[in-house]
């Protein structure tokens, strides 16, 4: 028993440097809070533009669906179809991009990531400052690099949007855009929170009965 605790404990400490490296790795002074409201949907709205426009190219959002999209969203499905919507000509289907998997591995090297989830494995803060920070760097095959996640592969896809706007415009749609990404990793957020309003107010009401008949139950044993 004692063997296989230690085998345990040394495949699990073997783990760590995996981990780290998959959220992004330890403390990085770059990374800042992410300036995020789920409840915008003017920002979500603008963060799934910028998205289709400069993002799906390569990757894709396999676990959401254009309609679904669209009804959370407030975007009339029409409007959907005809300005976000470059894949399929069916509203009920997923966001997937139209790069092939096997194409992208010749070009790229490794498949670029589905990014529905992006948000909750390496966390919003994580995502806003790692699109906030890229830099120029000439030993870098795209001529970038990026403070947060160093010598990454990915080029700078809003260099021209960062040259052309001012620092807190580019951050500002960096924020939606990031926005958007953790409402695609989870789009039932807002409507678990206000149920969870309702259970806590239940369980606060259902206490007083449950506890004045405990008493009245236990009243002749004390």
């Amino acid at each position: 028993m004692k063997k296989f605790a230690i085998a345990i404990a040394t495949a699990t400490l073997s783990l760590l440097p995996l981990m780290a490296n998959a959220s992004g790795g330890g403390h990085n002074e770059y990374i800042v809070d992410a300036p995020i409201n789920p409840k915008d949907k003017v920002s979500l709205q603008n963060g799934a533009q910028l998205f289709v426009n400069n993002c799906m190219g390569c990757h894709g959002l396999k676990y959401m669906r254009y309609e679904r999209m669209s009804e959370d969203l407030g975007i009339p499905v029409e409007l959907t179809q005809q300005y976000l919507n470059f894949t399929t000509d069916k509203p009920g289907d997923t966001m997937g991009n139209a790069m092939l998997e096997e194409e992208s591995k010749v070009w790229f090297g490794v498949a670029p990531p589905d990014l529905s989830l992006e948000a909750r494995l390496r966390s919003s803060d994580w995502l806003y400052s790692y699109l906030i920070n890229f830099y120029e760097d000439a030993s870098r095959p795209y001529g970038y690099n990026n403070h947060v996640f160093p010598s990454v592969g990915m080029p700078h896809v809003m260099a021209d949007m960062e040259e052309e706007l001012d620092k807190e415009e580019f951050e500002k749609n960096m924020a939606d855009l990031t926005n958007f990404l953790a409402y695609v990793a989870e789009p039932v957020r807002l409507e678990r929170e206000r149920l969870g309003v309702y259970v806590l107010l239940f369980l606060f009401i259902l206490f007083w009965p449950a506890y004045f008949m405990k008493k009245e139950f236990w009243k002749d044993i004390h």
